[in-house]
């Protein structure tokens, strides 16, 4: 359940910054299949993995926290 809030929220910034799935895959180092199972839900991020998303999208770590995870 947790993992498919991470995946809602991570999908949606990606997608409001202009990043296709394989695009950003591809900027934060990861494999497609990767990014596709955080954002389905299928997977938990990793604190890393974070990082080098809030880093790539500008935005914070706690920004991206969905908001009943804060």
């Amino acid at each position: 359940m947790e993992a498919e809030k991470w995946g809602r929220r991570i999908r949606a910034f990606r997608k409001l910054k202009g990043y296709t799935q394989e695009g950003f895959a591809k900027e934060i180092g990861v494999s497609v299949s990767l990014l596709g199972e955080v954002e389905r839900g299928n997977r938990k991020p990793t604190d890393d993995f974070l990082v080098e998303v809030a880093e790539m999208l500008h935005v914070s770590i706690e920004e991206l926290r969905p908001p009943e995870l804060k």
